[in-house]
């Protein structure tokens, strides 16, 4: 059976609603383009009138700035005068055109767009600046087989390179950078050699932020304004459980702290590392080399747990940093020496404990834990491998081996470690302290490799060679990597401290319970005598079954 043509109305019904449509949207377009014609053209013959009704605006403005600060008892004069010229320009010849004509012109000249010109695009060096890093990025960012290359040496760094800023020196500060879909941007090592060469060609000794977008295959590229070092030690409004290692760029942290400058207040974002029972980093390991700001760092923490709690602060460097805290309130010892090392960190091992039996046994009986378990415990240890080699050639046991208690059960027990750390070292620490302190802090200068291993992940800026003392890096567990800074908190007996520092430190330190003289004695007297062993393991078996039960 043959088929019957369609009726012409609906085969020709489409195209015609096609070109109806097309019809429309060129009518459309033409009438935005003679609107936006028309409104040109006003503006360009109603230019003078704007810029003269600008300037009255700014001359009436400025009248009544100059009225308000005129005293009360000189207005009177000042009216007089006013209304005197007002007379005399009435009373001359043309007196009023030519006020007329002066008010105009002084309005116009007022009334000015008085904006810089901006050029358009960037200048014949920053144009060279951005052909010399287009053509660096060729070899990595293309590929024999692309039929369309975005990257091709002579092409065209315009579709590239689509937004970018220049600072004062011609040197670039932000970039946007698109590259292929084929390019690796899931490898470190692809990303690392990107991120070096963009360093390189835009300019060293200044701090990048790159920011890889592997959905929209974009790189963004940013210079990160330097850190305030000028931050000294001070109360932080935190909570019980908070301490702020420094402070960092608010690009991915969402809270900031009120702090004091001086006479003048300002946020800055901060690094806050949550201790206590429900934290999951509860011990810290800060790593940096000599004068990178890791036993400043340390005075920050221990300054803020006074707050809380108590304090050991074990010094293996034997250099009397931590002098200003003997005897302080809240500072249970300030040891420098090989034996009261090992008598202070066993007892912390003791303690920890004690506190675990005893919740144990107030939760068995359906009570709250015991007050003397609530109050925070923290062990400072500063360079705890100079120890081990002093215990090994004495032929007594090593203090970071006493650290397994409260590093595995200090949580629960509310125990918190700290340790710091130079890299030299790094080897000398015990399995105990690389696998419980899961917040890490790396000071000083630092190459990408030793970030990654301390880490555990690479920062998303450039390292450089020359940083300040207390400058760095801090991660907690598995989040972000931080820039950061911590705050001035100096040692207030050093000679090379600032007034000004030192006087902060000072006011930040408790009172002095215990003479340093009664202190010392009682020190050598209870390392003269032999310690009690303790069935540690025993102990720890108990509480632990207790726990289970």
């Amino acid at each position: 059976m043959a088929r019957r043509p369609l009726p012409r109305i609906l085969s020709t019904g489409s195209a015609q609603i096609a070109r109806s449509r097309e019809l429309a949207r060129a009518q459309l377009t033409r009438s935005r383009e003679l609107a936006r014609t028309a409104s040109d053209s006003a503006s360009d013959v109603l230019h003078p009138l704007i810029t003269i009704t600008r300037g009255l605006r700014r001359l009436a403005s400025a009248g009544r700035r100059r009225w308000a600060e005129t005293p009360k008892d000189k207005r009177g004069p000042l009216l007089f005068l006013v209304a005197s010229v007002i007379l005399v320009v009435a009373l001359v010849p043309y007196g009023p055109l030519l006020a007329v004509i002066t008010l105009m012109a002084a309005a116009a000249w007022q009334g000015r767009d008085r904006a810089p010109a901006t050029p358009e695009g960037p200048d014949e060096s920053q144009t060279e600046r951005l052909r010399s890093l287009y053509e660096a990025l060729v070899p990595y960012f293309s590929a024999a087989d692309d039929p369309a290359p975005l990257y091709t040496h002579g092409g065209e760094w315009e579709k590239a390179f689509p937004e970018y800023e220049f600072d004062g020196t011609s040197r670039i500060s932000s970039l946007l950078v698109r590259y292929p879909a084929y390019f690796t941007d899931g490898e470190a090592p692809a990303r690392a050699r990107i991120e070096h060469l963009l360093t390189a060609k835009s300019g060293r000794g200044r701090e990048y932020h790159f920011a890889w977008d592997e959905e929209g295959n974009e790189l963004a590229v940013s210079v990160l304004a330097p850190l305030p070092t000028d931050i000294a030690a001070q109360r932080f409004v935190t909570t019980p459980g908070e301490t702020v290692l420094g402070f960092t760029d608010p690009t991915l942290v969402q809270r900031t702290l009120p702090l004091a400058h001086g006479a003048q207040r300002r946020d800055v974002p901060p690094v806050v590392w949550r201790t206590g029972i429900r934290s999951t980093e509860p011990h810290l390991l800060a790593l940096g080399q000599p004068g990178s700001g890791t036993s400043t760092l340390l005075r920050s923490i221990a300054l803020q747990a006074l707050q809380y709690g108590d304090v050991v602060i074990v010094e293996g460097g034997g250099t009397g940093e931590y002098a200003c805290l003997t005897g302080r309130d809240g500072v249970l010892a300030v040891e420098c020496g090989l034996a009261g090392a090992l008598a202070s960190v066993e007892w912390a091992a003791t303690e920890t404990e004690r506190r675990l039996i005893a919740v144990n046994r107030a939760r068995q009986a359906g009570n709250p834990p015991p007050e003397d378990t609530k109050r925070p415990l923290w062990i400072l240890l500063d360079r705890p491998t100079a120890f081990s080699h002093l215990a090994a050639a004495d032929n007594r046991k090593d203090p970071q081996a006493l650290l397994q208690v409260p590093l595995r059960h200090g949580r629960s027990a509310n125990v918190t470690v700290v340790v710091a750390e130079q890299w030299d070292a790094l080897d000398a620490l015990s399995d105990a302290v690389r696998q419980h302190t899961r917040a890490r802090v790396v000071l000083g200068p630092a190459t990408a490799e030793q970030l990654r291993t301390a880490l555990g992940a690479p920062p998303h800026t450039t390292p450089v060679a020359d940083v300040p003392p207390g400058r760095g890096y801090a991660r907690l567990g598995t989040g972000p990597v931080h820039r950061l800074q911590v705050p001035a908190t100096p040692d207030p007996y050093d000679d090379a401290t600032s007034d000004a520092h030192r006087q902060a430190v000072l006011e930040l330190l408790p009172e002095r319970t215990t003479p340093v003289e009664a202190e010392t004695l009682g020190r050598r007297e209870k390392a003269d005598q032999e310690p009690e062993p303790v069935p540690a393991e025993a102990v720890v078996a108990e509480a632990v079954a207790a726990e289970t039960a």
